[in-house]
């Protein structure tokens, strides 16, 4: 599992499987309470769920979640 973290979109991927995002993926928004500020975005591919987008990230994740990601393109 790897967590990548923008803070300027404050959005947060959750790769399941550690490989590159590609074409062909499926993805799907899942709805959340009215009163919750963000969203998720689950990705699929080849019927296995291969990651989550999490938009409004530093109001949806747990800080100590968070702290584990690193920025987009660092590995």
């Amino acid at each position: 599992m790897r967590i990548e973290l923008d803070p300027k979109a404050d959005a947060a991927y959750i790769s399941l499987t550690g490989d590159e995002l590609e074409p062909g993926r499926q993805t799907l928004d899942i709805p959340t309470p009215p009163d919750v500020a963000g969203s998720v975005v689950m990705d699929w591919k080849d019927g296995k769920l291969v990651g989550l987008e999490v938009l409004g990230a530093s109001e949806l994740l747990p800080p100590d979640f968070l702290a584990r990601a690193t920025n987009p393109g660092e590995r």
